[in-house]
């Protein structure tokens, strides 16, 4: 994990998500424009989760919500794993799959954890309305509590994309624009608009991934260019990279320095009022 988590922190949701969706095996971004560009991407790909209709027709339906969110983990658990079972076809040329073991097996298992905290949010809701009465209570809370932690997971993992970059550094954005692809494949192939008019159906459907793709690809360029990270590339061959330097901290005191500088000094030495010695300054 990222940081140890106490009694008080596991009453956070978002805590735990930091702690547990960013571990501290995930390498820091190399450049913080990078950064930028992929809260850009995540903004993008929750567009593309929640669906511009729910916004446009102003139609919520929670049941709707949860089976969207097992669809969506459904995709990226088999997606993933074909994506990067390709890249390693196309790596193989030039490396070994072997030395890139270590790091596969823990986006696997982080993958797998929060493809299981979705689940089991999913099932827990479910319980929730089914029961009512008496359970309404103790799993309501227990289901809100989750419903944060996988918020904010989702966030976490959808800027490293299961710790995707600790194997290569350009396989996040790849990632993310096969999802968002085969997220919209379904609604390309039956032309099924959610009961929107063709404009804004075809700006539902296309455009998230359009959107991530230009973001996604953005992305690599700026790794390629600046770094010299290429995807065909095997990550043993590539340049080893290191995160930017935190900025730097002022000096302890006024936090702009002396705006004056250093004080003057008497131009006959000492300062404007020394002590008295009885002697006449100017002779005699």
């Amino acid at each position: 994990m990222s940081d140890r988590l106490s009694m008080r922190s596991i009453l956070q949701p978002k805590q735990v998500a930091q702690a547990l969706y960013h571990p501290a095996w995930i390498p820091p971004s190399v450049d913080p424009s990078v950064d930028r560009l992929k809260k850009a991407r995540i903004i993008a790909g929750a567009v593309a989760a929640f669906g511009v209709y729910t916004f446009v027709q102003r139609k919520f339906a929670f049941e709707e919500v949860l089976e969207n969110m097992l669809t969506a983990s459904v995709v990226v658990l088999f997606i993933t794993p074909l994506t990067v079972g390709v890249m390693l076809f196309v790596w193989r040329r030039t490396g070994t799959v072997r030395q890139m073991r270590g790091p596969l097996f823990n986006s696997l298992k982080l993958l797998l954890f929060f493809i299981g905290s979705v689940v089991g949010l999913v099932f827990l809701w479910k319980k929730t309305m089914t029961l009512g009465g008496f359970w309404l209570v103790p799993l309501g809370f227990a289901a809100l509590w989750l419903t944060g932690m996988v918020i904010y997971g989702a966030v976490q993992v959808s800027g490293n994309f299961f710790g995707t970059a600790a194997v290569h550094r350009s396989l996040p954005p790849l990632l993310a624009t096969v999802t968002t692809w085969l997220m919209a494949v379904p609604d390309l192939v039956t032309g099924d608009l959610h009961g929107l008019s063709l404009t804004m159906g075809i700006v539902f459907i296309l455009g998230a991934p359009v959107t991530v793709t230009g973001i996604a690809l953005l992305e690599m360029r700026r790794l390629k260019r600046r770094y010299g990270i290429r995807l065909a590339a095997h990550p043993v061959t590539l340049p080893p990279t290191h995160a930017a330097p935190p900025p730097p901290i002022p000096p302890q005191g006024a936090p702009y320095g002396n705006p004056y500088g250093a004080p003057p000094q008497h131009p006959y030495g000492g300062g404007p009022y020394q002590p008295y010695n009885g002697r006449n300054p100017y002779g005699g």
